[in-house]
Formats: C-alpha cells, sequence, structure tokens
C-alpha cells in the first residue's frame, strides 16, 4: 500500500467490510449506488477517495451510517499558538 492515501485506504477497508456484512457483490453495490463497478473496486483498494454525493450513495444502499464507512478516519484539529515577547534568562 505504498505510495497511497493512508485515508482512502481505511475507507476502502471499511467500504469492503460493509459491503460484505451487507452480502453483496462490487457488481450488485455499483447497481444499487448507480456507480461503475471498477469505481467501487477503486475505493475499495484505496486508490481513490469518494466524493460527498458518492458516499451517501454507499451508505444508502448498503443501508449503513457514513459513520460506519468513516470508522478509524479522524481529523485532529492543529495546535494554534500566538508567538510573542517574553522575559529571557538573566545572565547570572
Amino acid at each position: 500500500m505504498k505510495g497511497r492515501n493512508p485515508i482512502a485506504v481505511r475507507f476502502g477497508k471499511n467500504l469492503a467490510r460493509v459491503r460484505k456484512l451487507a452480502d453483496l457483490s462490487q457488481e450488485e453495490l455499483s447497481v444499487m449506488a448507480s456507480l461503475h463497478r471498477t469505481e467501487i473496486s477503486q475505493l475499495e483498494r484505496g486508490l481513490r477517495l469518494p466524493r460527498i454525493d458518492t458516499m451517501a450513495k454507499l451508505a444508502g444502499s448498503l443501508e449503513a451510517s457514513t459513520d460506519e464507512l468513516l470508522v478509524g478516519i479522524e481529523w485532529q484539529p492543529g495546535q494554534l499558538r500566538r508567538g510573542g515577547f517574553g522575559p529571557t534568562e538573566e545572565e547570572g
């Protein structure tokens, strides 16, 4: 999985897991979600990330929540710190 986006890889694993739990083939899911089967394959292999409308189609077709498709994917905001002057250590 070298060189692939780790978020895409995680999403792909989630999608494959939820699809298999729903007992659907990639072909069946593609028909239900109005997507091409190769798109399902690319998503599951972590080669691409879905657009929001695609995620909604997948979740609806799988009768799953988007949360299930996003398990293990979490945003952690960066730290914001203002700069400023402060006292320095005085030389002895």
